[in-house]
């Protein structure tokens, strides 16, 4: 057998060196590899630790640079000269001022005196508004009018006969309206609840736990959160009210016929746990009283009749009307239920397309249908019931002319506008915006900033 042979075949594996020589007449070198390494000697290296490390440490973190604000006397160009921006003077919403001859005006709301707007909190595009002016501020409107007329006769009658929903083009204004409704019934003196995001009870931001007792969902965090906002807006009216039911609650708590409203919100406020359960016999306590008018404002207004993003045990989605307080409140906004004085308002929003209006909702209120539809579509009974009798308040598409340039001139003297005032450019932008009063904000006025 050759050498390679046997090779191949392994059976030369234990074959010296010495043999394999022989017998193959070939020379055979070790590798150099199979030797023992020596182990390199350590070469002290050239380099030398910076000496002057203490030095650095004195010296600070590295130096920002462009990240320092420039010296006061380096800004000379005007665009800088933030002194020169002036709180806005304008007159004061007051309830005895909103009368017709207050339409196309500005108002601002007087934040001194009413903690609703930091208390509840505001919808989005309302706050970066209030943000970008130096006050929080609002145009009166005819539907201003219109609305804050409804609520005077509502509140010596039972809600269930005012049951309203502001409707309009998206940016037309529901969201102002609504938020003007609500400081005017402060200012009148009566209880308010305002839900200004009310997608956020259907959209599984917070938790959330099963009460048999009731067979619905309670979200505990959110209504400890809400009572703590009504609170601090309706504390001086709700501590001269008494309880006119009892109640027992799971952790041995009860309260008889004639106690003080207040203990029962701080047992809320105390005990998350129990908070869903106080707060829907919060809203039946103010439901019984007469003494002061109640305002219960939504805005969202279409996610109450959404599905919920939330899951069951079983991973299947939750209907918004099987959450604890999203079902009160369609109790009361379909008139099951009723404040013996005041009256429930709700706001459509058309920008979260994923709780769009329902089919429901929309015959409801004799709005046209976004799709195409027939009597063969299927409606959801329980939903047609929590929409009945509810009534369509639709707020103009487009700002008049007045109450554009009003809006227009409360913005210039926010220093937005940053091209040369006047009348062609006036007209320019609301025309540009077809006269949609968000439009003609955002699109119009904000986008003539340049960077």
């Amino acid at each position: 057998m050759s050498l390679v042979a046997a090779l191949r075949t392994g059976r030369a594996v234990h074959t010296t060196s010495a043999t394999l020589a022989s017998s193959a007449g070939v020379i055979v070198h070790s590798r150099g590899y199979a030797a023992a390494v020596k182990p390199a000697k350590k070469v002290s290296s050239k380099f030398k630790a910076n000496s002057g490390r203490e030095d650095k440490e004195k010296q600070g973190p590295r130096d920002a640079g462009a990240y320092h604000p420039m010296p006061v006397n380096s800004l000379s160009d005007p665009v800088f000269q933030t002194e020169n921006i002036t709180s806005l003077q304008l007159p004061t919403f007051r309830p005895e001022a909103i009368t017709p001859s207050a339409v196309a005006k500005p108002m601002a709301f007087p934040q001194g005196e009413s903690k609703a707007l930091k208390a509840y909190g505001l919808p989005r595009n309302i706050l970066v508004d209030h943000l970008l002016l130096t006050k929080p501020c609002s145009v009166i409107r005819e539907s201003t009018v219109d609305l804050l007329d409804q609520l005077d006769k509502a509140s010596g009658s039972s809600s269930k006969d005012t049951r309203v929903v502001l409707t309009g083009k998206t940016g037309c204004g529901k969201s102002y309206l609504l938020l003007q409704a609500v400081q005017y019934s402060i200012q009148k003196e009566w209880i308010s609840l305002y839900i200004p995001r009310a997608i956020n009870l259907v959209n599984s931001s917070s938790s959330y736990a099963y009460d048999a007792r009731t067979q619905t969902y309670g979200q505990p965090a959110f209504a400890q959160q809400l009572l703590k906002r009504f609170v601090d807006v309706n504390e001086a009216h709700v501590r001269s009210l008494a309880t006119q039911a009892a109640y027992t609650f799971d952790d041995g708590r009860e309260f008889s016929s004639g106690a003080q409203v207040m203990d029962l919100i701080n047992l809320g406020l105390e005990n998350q746990n129990q908070a869903p359960t106080v707060l829907t016999a919060l809203l039946d306590e103010l439901a019984k009283q007469t003494t002061y008018p109640v305002l219960l404002a939504i805005d969202d207004f279409q996610a109450l009749y959404c599905m919920s993003q939330y899951r069951d045990p079983f991973f299947k989605s939750i209907k918004a009307y099987h959450l604890t307080f999203p079902r009160t409140l369609l109790e009361f906004a379909s008139g099951k239920k009723s404040f013996a004085r005041g009256a429930v308002l709700g706001a459509l929003s058309t920008q979260n397309t994923t709780f769009r209006v329902p089919l429901e909702l929309v015959e409801s209120l004799g709005l046209v249908p976004s799709v195409p539809t027939n009597p063969y579509v299927r409606r959801e009974a329980e939903l047609l019931e929590y929409a009945k009798g509810l009534k369509n308040f639709p707020v103009p598409e487009r700002l008049s002319i007045d109450e554009a340039a009003s809006l227009f001139d409360l913005w210039h003297q926010t220093k937005a506008l940053h091209i040369p005032r006047g009348d062609e450019i006036f007209l320019a932008k609301y025309t540009e915006s077809g006269g949609n009063a968000r439009e003609f904000v955002k699109k119009g006025i904000l986008q003539t900033v340049t960077v």
